[in-house]
């Protein structure tokens, strides 16, 4: 019995630090992508407003295809593209070349299988 119960406490206590090291990780609300922008790029509260805005539009379209099944993969990516468009529109050149450059060291992570 007591090793049935090591047992149990070995298994909770591993799933417990995966969890912790983003296993449970949600995603980031259009407000929270929003904030995060403005704070790394020292964006305007109107820039903000906009991107808020742009990014609320992504979300719902995101979630219309989500809800609709399918293949989701090849609609997402465009749906991205339009969006970071958008954004960078409404960035100053400077603000732009550091999103770029953010976007860039992103991609760089999650293709090296990072993602943290």
């Amino acid at each position: 019995m007591k090793k049935m119960m090591m047992i149990c406490l070995f298994l909770l206590g591993i799933s417990a630090v995966s969890f912790a090291q983003g296993g449970g990780r949600q995603r980031m609300s259009p407000e929270d992508r929003a904030k995060a922008l403005k704070e790394s790029l020292k964006l305007t509260d109107d820039q903000t407003t906009k991107v808020t805005a742009i990014f609320q539009a992504q979300a719902k379209s995101m979630d219309s295809l989500r809800n609709a099944g399918g293949d989701m993969r090849s609609q997402m990516r465009p749906m991205m593209q339009a969006t970071n468009e958008k954004v960078k529109s409404i960035l100053t050149p400077e603000q732009a070349a550091a999103w770029q450059k953010e976007m860039d060291e992103r991609r760089a992570r999650m293709q090296n299988g990072g993602g943290q």
